[in-house]
């Protein structure tokens, strides 16, 4: 049995025994439904890999904190998908809708708190700079997706404040989860430092490779509908990076209406027919490029082993893209 397979096992079966049974069922339903629902699970699988540099078999005091990376991730989609509206999520209807909005809010809120429940189960020599790590990402990607709804209402939005965004939103949650599995297998200070740099060059290539896909992708594999970020006026690399340039027509083309079906891809169209003239879907595939070479270039010091098993699991997550 290979490394990736047992690790793969390893977190298929810690979420196959996730349970939230408690009443009220108004309130766990929709967690026990997210967790069910589940989606690739990159930050539990990053924490387990990082702590399997060091150490052998996986105990509770890194499976509880790795679950925890997860249910806290899943709260923030919980809550994403009520403030960007969206309808659906992995292809399954989001919990506001499958809800309400209100439920929505509430499980979000005590799936948040559960996921502390599940990173205090690091070993106590450790649990305050875990706690503390911990902590810190969490009020980032506050920050991140308060930056993400202020762009907005903005018409353009320079690519050092895209970059920090995104950073805050995506790139540091698995930059935590990098180094947290280090941390808690008693790594070196300098380890953990490199491999929260690994896990923060890796998501923002991530994201800017979802951003692509967004626009670029096949919606059966993407999980979910094709053009989203356009038809929402999202801030994407894509949209930063069209204006960056001064693509021509632009701002007339996100102003569009998008109410009917037909409007809806007549907006698409029309934007990715800016994008493709100004040579966008390009720029962001070489950017994607210059991140992927930059996450390795964090961890180059490493053992030729371990960096074998970190630019794996880089290739797998930035792959989708190729």
């Amino acid at each position: 049995m290979t490394h990736s397979h047992t690790l793969e096992e390893t977190v298929r079966e810690l979420f196959d025994g996730i349970t939230f049974t408690r009443e009220p069922e108004g309130l766990y339903d929709p967690l026990r439904y997210m967790i069910g629902i589940g989606g690739k699970r990159l930050r539990p699988t990053l924490c387990l890999l990082t702590w399997s540099l060091y150490r052998d078999g996986f105990p509770e005091e890194i499976l509880g904190p790795a679950a925890g990376l997860e249910v806290f991730h899943t709260f923030t989609l919980i809550h994403d998908d009520i403030m960007d509206n969206s309808p659906l999520r992995r292809g399954c209807p989001t919990v506001w809708k499958k809800w309400s909005p209100d439920t929505a809010i509430l499980s979000g809120d005590v799936m948040c708190i559960d996921s502390y429940k599940r990173i205090a189960k690091a070993p106590a020599a450790v649990l305050p700079e875990v706690l503390d790590l911990f902590s810190t990402t969490a009020a980032q990607v506050c920050d991140g997706q308060q930056f993400d709804m202020d762009f907005e209402t903005r018409e353009t939005v320079p690519m050092e404040e895209y970059m920090q965004m995104i950073g805050l939103k995506t790139a540091v949650l698995l930059a935590c989860s990098a180094k947290m599995g280090a941390l808690i297998a008693g790594a070196p200070k300098s380890d953990c430092d490199a491999l929260y740099g690994y896990g923060y060059k890796l998501g923002l290539a991530f994201q800017i490779a979802d951003d692509y896909l967004d626009a670029y992708g096949d919606s059966k594999v993407f999980g979910k509908p094709i053009g989203g970020d356009i038809v929402n006026n999202k801030k994407s690399w894509l949209t930063v990076r069209a204006f960056e340039k001064g693509a021509e027509g632009l701002p007339e083309a996100l102003a569009l209406p998008a109410g009917t079906e037909r409007e809806r891809e007549e907006k698409i169209q029309g934007v990715k027919a800016i994008y493709d003239a100004a040579g966008v879907p390009g720029d962001a595939l070489d950017e994607i490029a210059r991140l992927t070479r930059e996450t390795l270039d964090e961890v180059s010091a490493f053992p030729a082993r371990r960096q074998e098993k970190l630019l794996s699991f880089a290739e797998k997550l930035i792959g989708r893209t190729r």
